[in-house]
């Protein structure tokens, strides 16, 4: 039986970049790199509760042509976030409430990959299990 997501993998044409935007950006500590010979290629970063986000180095694609459609993460707040987010440089969209009663902002990494971030309410539908009413 699944436990939980191990990791996902996410290509990146600028490993340092990358590494800013989750590790000052983000709060994320880096798990272990990955070598190839003396070069790293790649690494792990802590993603909390035994979750990791993988990082390979791979040369730029067009844009939106990445297997995942977005990442999301839950954070304390997202307030604090987007203030360390502008630090590395990141843009982020207005903070609002979602339907499923979290707020989220948006923002992109540095190789393209959507991310979302989520700050949990007492009624998100996450922490109660209720059903989600999106608009129709």
């Amino acid at each position: 039986m699944t436990k939980r997501i191990a990791h996902i993998c996410i290509k990146s044409p600028d490993l340092e970049k990358t590494e800013r935007f989750y590790c000052k950006g983000l709060g994320m500590e880096k798990g272990f790199d990955f070598l190839r010979g003396k070069t790293v290629v790649g690494f792990y970063l802590k993603a909390g509760n035994g979750t990791f986000l993988e990082i390979f180095h791979a040369e730029a694609e067009t844009p939106g042509s990445f297997p995942i459609d977005h990442l999301c993460l839950e954070v304390d707040s997202i307030e604090e976030t987007a203030a360390s987010l502008k630090t590395v440089g990141a843009v982020l969209s207005p903070k609002k409430m979602g339907a499923d009663h979290s707020w989220q902002a948006w923002t992109t990494d540095p190789g393209g990959v959507r991310i979302e971030l989520h700050e949990y309410t007492p009624e998100s539908c996450q922490t109660t299990g209720a059903p989600c009413r999106l608009p129709e």
